[in-house]
């Protein structure tokens, strides 16, 4: 079994490697994620692609949204790929995958024939023949790291991500877990700054991402959206907005399910820094979390225990917080000291050293 560093042992052959990225959009998905990855900015796709990142191996991205080859011509990459002559490569996969055991006579997907039969090749054959085969595998957006909106309950397709397909304790070739990136769909630079730091690592230049229990980058998804969003300040005063675009409260009461929810998305922006569900005066919907949205729904509805928190916090010691706060501020904190003033003795406390 290889392993990341036998990629390249220094700085002198990593300028020599290429690193393929084959992109899969043929899931059951929207493609709003590769869609979305072409208005990262940090770093952004370009960058990657045109190689102005010191240090980085040169990176070639196959995905059908920024592609110019077609057919036979576009297909040729993961034919490479199956016969072992792209190596490195990340597997990226977006999209859901049908359980193809209960397609009937037809199939869930499809992307390119089999010569044999004449047949689509699934993505989950697609998966099979190039996943023990990839330096790491990828699964970007909600629906391919948990199944997403096509595994809600009573979906004929019999939907899941790909940590259910593969497994959840699966390894790739440079004994890499699964990397899941969730969001419906993710966040732009939260997608191609992994898809850096994975290639940086295969590169043996960084080390491998950790990874939290839900196979989410710990550095992405690490605190929940009210550690990071800028209206939790108005939650531990007991104040909340009643109704949408009203002011900058905290929303919990509308619906948020911020408090619960593990993402990053207030803190990073959504282009360049800018926008964001709750920045923007948004409800958070719980679209990086694996038991979305079956778990999180009707979305517009509070939480019945969100929302009785909500109620302690704001008739009990939240008015209390406000209260001696505004004091404090008007008291103490929003005045210039007393010396600032004109007159004929100093009276800042300032004494001679001589």
């Amino acid at each position: 079994m290889a392993t990341a560093t036998e990629f390249v042992p220094n700085q002198q052959a990593t300028e020599s490697v290429t690193a393929h990225v084959l992109w899969m959009t043929i899931g059951l998905s929207c493609e709003g994620d590769s869609v979305a990855m072409t208005s990262a900015t940090n770093p952004s796709l370009e960058d990657i692609i045109q190689g102005v990142i010191p240090g980085m191996p040169r990176v070639v991205i196959h995905n059908q949204v920024i592609a110019f080859e077609v057919g036979e011509e576009y297909m040729q990459a993961w034919y490479d790929a199956e016969q072992g002559k792209l190596d490195p490569f990340v597997l990226v996969i977006e999209g859901s995958i049908g359980n193809e055991q209960i397609n009937g006579e037809g199939h869930w997907t499809g992307f390119g024939v089999n010569p044999s039969n004449g047949q689509p090749i699934t993505i989950n054959e697609w998966i099979d023949r190039l996943a023990p085969k990839a330096a790491a595998v990828v699964a970007v957006g909600t629906c391919a790291t948990y199944g997403g909106i096509p595994a809600m309950k009573n979906n004929p397709t019999g939907a899941m991500g790909v940590p259910d397909y593969l497994g959840w304790k699966w390894r790739s070739k440079a004994n890499l877990p699964i990397v899941c990136i969730p969001g419906c769909p993710a966040q732009p630079d939260n997608m191609t700054e992994v898809l850096m730091y994975l290639v940086f690592h295969l590169a043996g230049m960084a080390p491998a991402p950790e990874l939290d229990e839900q196979l989410r980058p710990k550095w992405l998804f690490g605190r929940t959206v009210r550690e990071g969003c800028n209206r939790a300040g108005f939650t531990e005063q007991g104040n909340f907005a009643t109704e949408y675009g009203s002011d900058h409260r905290c929303l919990v009461k509308l619906g948020c399910k911020g408090p619960v929810v593990k993402c990053n998305v207030p803190v990073r922006g959504w282009v360049n820094g800018i926008g964001g569900c709750p920045n923007v005066g948004g409800i958070c919907m719980a679209c990086t979390m694996p038991g979305f949205p079956d778990k999180y729904m009707p979305f517009m509805d509070e939480d019945k225990w969100g929302g009785a928190a909500a109620n302690f916090q704001r008739f009990t010691y939240g008015p209390v917080f406000r209260y001696f706060r505004k004091r404090n501020l008007e008291k103490k904190f929003d005045i210039e000291p007393e010396w600032r003033r004109p007159g004929p003795v100093l009276t800042s406390g300032y004494q001679k050293r001589w």
